[in-house]
Order: structure tokens, then sequence, then C-alpha cells
């Protein structure tokens, strides 16, 4: 009898909200339709005007990531950066576009919600980025869809510029010493050269040997010219370990030369270079339909929610009526 008690009540209650919509139907029907029709109204382009979509998908490349972060990540600091948000700002003329007073108090914030608003930035799953820009005109969203994919390379490409020419720079300098330490090498050497007659070293320490201990072969070994041998015998002597010490020297400075020349021209090369960081898989076009507002979804919306607090005070009314009812029969 407990287990039966609930369902009856539930039952007659259910037969009383029924009763209650039918008694209200057709204050439901005009209430619903009301709504309908003020949603329609309020929805149409007289009042909210229409905003349309464009947006790209863009994958980054020639773009080395910093510590952990993907290539994706990166880039998606990148678009997101206040600077391109300000260069977008400016080549759009946004403040006039949202019609904003630059004097107003809070006119940045203002600027960076309203950016925030209709600019979205974010991965994909596939690791992708997508930049979805809406606005009152299709081909300005179109546009700004391009403008920050155009910002985001010359950002990337100046910041990377900005590091290829401090190594420009770098090894230029470190060249220039090398090219004076050479420099002052090839004077030593030029020394030598014109004092003691010493040009290289292994073959004239294999020539003077051969000369002073006479086991040149042919007939050269008895037109042996010994005063210029003993000679040069005696300047080999003298300065035989300078001439080696700067030979080596000019052969190391050499080898270091070359490789900064190697780093140095790379690093011009890359410093002016026009490469692209982006490569855009779905460029953006002019939207033909609007994005927003879904009228239809409004109006759906507003009907439903009409209706809500309607029955909801409906039950309220009815309620009291009820009540009072009762008391008059309990009074009666």
């Amino acid at each position: 009898m407990d287990n039966i008690k609930p369902h009856t009540e539930n039952y007659f209650s259910n037969i009383r909200m029924m009763k209650i919509f039918f008694r209200w139907k057709w204050h439901l029907l005009i209430i619903a339709a009301v709504a309908a029709l003020l949603a329609a109204v309020f929805t149409s382009s007289y009042f909210i005007k229409p905003k349309f979509k464009s947006y790209a998908l863009v994958y980054p490349s020639n773009i080395a990531p910093y510590s952990d972060e993907s290539e994706s990540e990166q880039m998606l600091q990148w678009l997101q950066s206040q600077d391109i948000r300000d260069s977008v700002i400016r080549k759009f003329n946004l403040p006039e576009h949202y019609r904003i007073d630059s004097s107003y108090k809070y006119f940045h914030s203002t600027m960076q919600y309203l950016y925030n608003k209709n600019v979205k930035i974010s991965k994909t799953q596939y690791e992708s980025i997508e930049i979805v820009v809406t606005d009152t005109d299709p081909v300005i969203a179109r546009d700004m869809v391009l403008a920050i994919i155009d910002f985001c390379n010359l950002k990337i490409r100046n910041i990377h510029r900005s590091k290829y020419e401090e190594v420009v720079q770098s090894m230029g300098k470190a060249m220039q010493e090398k090219k004076a330490q050479l420099d002052s090498i090839e004077s030593a050497l030029a020394s030598l050269r014109e004092n003691y007659e010493l040009i290289d070293y292994d073959a004239q320490a294999r020539e003077i040997t051969r000369g002073y201990l006479r086991t040149v072969d042919g007939s050269n070994s008895t037109n042996i010219n010994t005063k210029d041998v003993l000679r040069l015998k005696e300047n080999f002597q003298a300065k035989s370990g300078e001439l080696a010490i700067l030979t080596q020297r000019r052969i190391d400075i050499m080898r270091i030369f070359t490789e900064f020349e190697m780093i140095y021209d790379r690093a011009v090369y890359d410093a002016n270079k026009q490469f692209t960081f982006t490569n855009v898989v779905t460029p953006p076009v002019v939207a033909d339909k609007k994005a927003y507002p879904v009228r239809w979804l409004i109006v759906v919306y507003s009907v439903f929610a009409t209706l809500f607090f309607s029955v909801l005070i409906i039950s309220v009314v009815e309620n009291k009526r009820i009540n009072q009812e009762m008391k008059d029969l309990v009074n009666g």
C-alpha cells in the first residue's frame, strides 16, 4: 500500500498538469508565437549586423622548435603574439571599424577584447593551426586572415635575420682577426725568404742535406756549389725552427679562416633569404553566407525559454488558485 500511494499521487499530479496545459493552451500558443516573432525581428540585420567567417589551416615550415615544444606550438605562440595583433589592428584601422574612440578610458582593453572575440587561433588535432576571423565585412575577414599569416612570416623572418646578422658580425670580426694574423705571418715568412733565402722547410732541408753530404745523383754530383750549400745550411740552422713554426701556424690559421668563411657565407645567405614559414593547406576565401547570427537557432531557443518560464508562472498562478479554492471549501 505504501508503494501504491506515490504512484497514485504522481498520476493525479500529471493529470492536473495536463488539465493546466489544456486550460492555458491558447495563451501558451500566443506567447510562443509572440516570442518567435520578436526573436526573428530582433535578430534581423536591422538590430544585429550579420558577421561572416573566413578561416585558414596552416602548417609550420622552416621552423626549429625551442625546448620541448613542437613546431606547431611554437607557431601558435608567434601567431598569438602582441605585435602581430597590434599590426593587424593598425593595418585595418580596427578602432574605427569597431567604432571605438581612441580617447576612451578603456580603449586598449576594449580593443583586445574585440580582437580576441573576432579572431580565434588554435591548434587542431592534426598539428595544424586554424586561424578563424569573423567580421561584418566578408572581404575584411578574409584579408585579416591573410594579414595574420603575412605578419607571422615577417616576424619570424626578422627574428631569424637578426640572429643571422649577429653571426655575420661575429664571424666577420673573427675573420678580420685571423686575416691580421695571416698578414703578420706572411710578413715574417717574407723576411725569412728575403734575408735568409728560406722558402720551404721540407724541400730545403732535403736539398741542403743532399748537397752537404754530396749524395746528389747523376752529373750534378760534381757541380755542387759547396759555398752556397754551407751558407744555406747556416741560415737553415739559425731560422729553420721559426720557419717550421710560421709555416704550420699559417696552415692552421688558414684552416680556421676557411671554416669561419664558410659559416660567414652561410649566415649571409640565411640573413638575405626570403623564406616563408607557413604552409597554407586551406587558404581563406570570401564567405558568401553569414555565420552569425543563426536566426532559426535563436528563435527556437527563445520559444523554448519563453514557454519554460511561462509554464513556471502558470504553475504558480494555478497553485495559488487551487489553494484559494481549498480554503474557500474549508471555510464554506
